[in-house]
């Protein structure tokens, strides 16, 4: 348990008011411990928000994060949240890159159209029971490890116990993704539906024998139990607003516009502004890497071999919000764009085009064609627009591009590399269409188009995101070493530093990424042991 001091301010001091640290903030009030949270922003939220992109238009979008699946009911619940996962019936709609003519539409609501729609691009309905087949098999993946998500850390041979098939532990836990792929699925197309999970934010190739797209592929596949990616209704900020409730609610302090400046081993934080505040424990909701910083900053020792790590991060994307008149339509006229785009709409992303995608751009080149995947969430929540834009048959549509590693934007001016790679993004998609996407957006009040792009230049100087890597730093298996040592709370929990008294409770923790909550819930857990609550 962590001594009293007679010198404290609060039990707890969060640096960074992202959605992980309003969870820790939520729970750790809860308990009836003093919390601060302090932002350096004039919001919390982080990455999680919804905003405005364009004066005048009644468009709230997630501008960032814009997909829930790893958030567990048992946070919602025991947070009291008040919120709505909406599911999408569509799965994903995939042109074929050979020709755009015709697609796999992937229908959740009806088997027999998917596999019509695998049937008259591949010739093959097989395909389609493959294809679903390799998702049932990988199901227990989920079964077993999502439920311990919201638990101390299990042991690797625990967790390989639990699911009871050496087969399928190897395929997905110890080989390249590649090899399940190919041996599971005959087609380029399929097998590149597929590989995608593992490439989300993560610049890998399907053969890397690091297995970093294994990992990323597993948090994505594993969500809820089933994997599916829901949308929250009223947008991520929705989602931010109810843990600032909850967070305010059940007593913390939430301060924005407070910079840090420095951390200290001891539990004192300086602000900016030379303000001081001293907890008996510090929660770092920022990147290992920032956290780094700030331990410097106030002579504390950082050590890049804890079970963090914090070797510099590097993001893999390019995220393009879009406000369109309509949906454009399709080269593929047996699909309805409705259907294509209410799910994830995959473009050039064969397994071959993902393995050239990361080949050219580590050789230093955008990637051509660009990898990318669209989601119109306003098909699945048209609340996020205005009366007017609904009315009008308004449509917003977020492409995330893939493969678009921060050394291609790295010290370049930022307006040049921005608009190589908006217009990568934007050849990329036209390929698929009876018409170019600038024909359907929406212009503002101000004459310009609704349309802006997000680097990874861009994460890191608005949102402190070293290297622009939404995951704060490279994904780590979701379970302890065998001979991992557990013998402290935050060891356990998966949250520790170096420093006894300074705990990981961002997307930096063992088994953070993505709008989980779940680094703010490990680091809640691990504080109220240490506390004594």
């Amino acid at each position: 348990m962590v001594a009293e001091d007679s010198t404290r301010t609060h039990d707890v001091v969060i640096v960074g008011g992202g959605h992980n640290a309003l969870v820790a903030a939520a729970y750790l009030a809860r308990a009836g411990r003093s919390v601060i949270v302090l932002e350096r922003l004039d919001h919390v939220g982080g990455a999680a928000v919804s905003e405005r992109p364009w004066a005048g238009v009644d468009a709230r979008l997630s501008r960032y994060s814009y997909l829930v699946s790893l958030l567990p009911r048992r946070i919602i619940d025991e947070l009291g949240l008040r919120i709505e996962l909406r599911r999408r019936r569509y799965a994903s709609y995939t042109p074929d890159p050979a020709d755009p003519s015709r697609g796999i539409l992937v229908d959740t609501a009806d088997a027999a159209a998917t596999a019509a729609s695998f049937a008259r691009v591949l010739g093959d309905a097989g395909e389609a029971d493959r294809f679903s087949a390799f998702y049932d098999r990988i199901g227990p993946v989920a079964k077993v490890l999502f439920p311990s998500m919201t638990e101390p850390l299990r042991r690797r041979a625990d967790v390989r116990r639990a699911l009871g098939d050496d087969h399928l532990w190897d395929d997905i836990f110890e080989r390249p993704l590649s090899h399940v792929l190919r041996a599971s699925l005959e087609s380029d197309i399929a097998r590149g539906i597929a590989l995608t999970d593992g490439l989300i934010g993560t610049f890998a190739s399907s053969d890397d024998e690091t297995l970093a797209q294994n990992r990323c592929f597993v948090y994505h596949v594993i969500g809820g139990g089933t994997g599916d990616w829901d949308v929250p209704v009223g947008g991520m900020g929705r989602v931010t607003g109810e843990l600032e409730r909850a967070a305010r609610e059940a007593g913390a302090t939430l301060r924005t516009n407070a910079e840090v400046a420095s951390v200290e081993p001891d539990g004192v934080v300086t602000l900016a502004d030379g303000t001081r505040v001293h907890g008996r424990l510090v929660l770092s909701g920022v990147g290992p890497a920032v956290l780094d910083r700030l331990l410097a900053a106030g002579d504390g020792a950082s050590d890049s071999s804890d079970s963090i790590g914090s070797d510099r991060p590097e993001g893999a994307q390019i995220k393009v919000n879009m406000l369109l008149k309509r949906l454009p339509r399709l080269r593929d006229a047996n699909v309805d764009p409705a259907a294509a785009f209410a799910g994830t709409f995959h473009i050039n992303e064969t397994m071959t085009q993902l393995d050239d995608a990361y080949a050219r751009a580590a050789s230093g080149a955008v990637p051509e064609p660009l990898p990318a995947e669209i989601y119109c969430h306003s098909l699945t929540d048209p609340s996020i627009l205005g009366p007017e834009l609904q009315a009008s048959g308004a449509q917003t549509l977020t492409l995330f591009g893939l493969h678009a590693p921060h050394r291609l934007v790295h010290g370049r001016e930022p307006d040049a590399a921005r608009r190589e790679l908006l217009e990568a993004a934007q050849r990329s998609l036209d390929l698929v269409l009876a018409e170019p996407i600038a024909e359907c957006v929406y212009t503002g009040p101000d004459g310009e188009p609704c349309i802006e792009a997000r680097t990874t230049a861009d994460l890191e100087e608005s949102l402190g995101m070293i290297g622009g890597d939404i995951f704060h730093g490279r994904l780590s298996w979701p379970w302890a070493d065998d001979d991992e040592d557990l013998s402290t709370p935050a060891q356990r929990w998966g949250v520790a530093t170096a420093h006894e008294r300074v705990l990981v409770c961002g997307s930096g923790s063992r088994r953070g990424g993505a709008v989980s909550g779940l680094g703010g819930h490990s680091a809640a857990m691990a504080a109220l042991e240490m506390l004594g609550g």
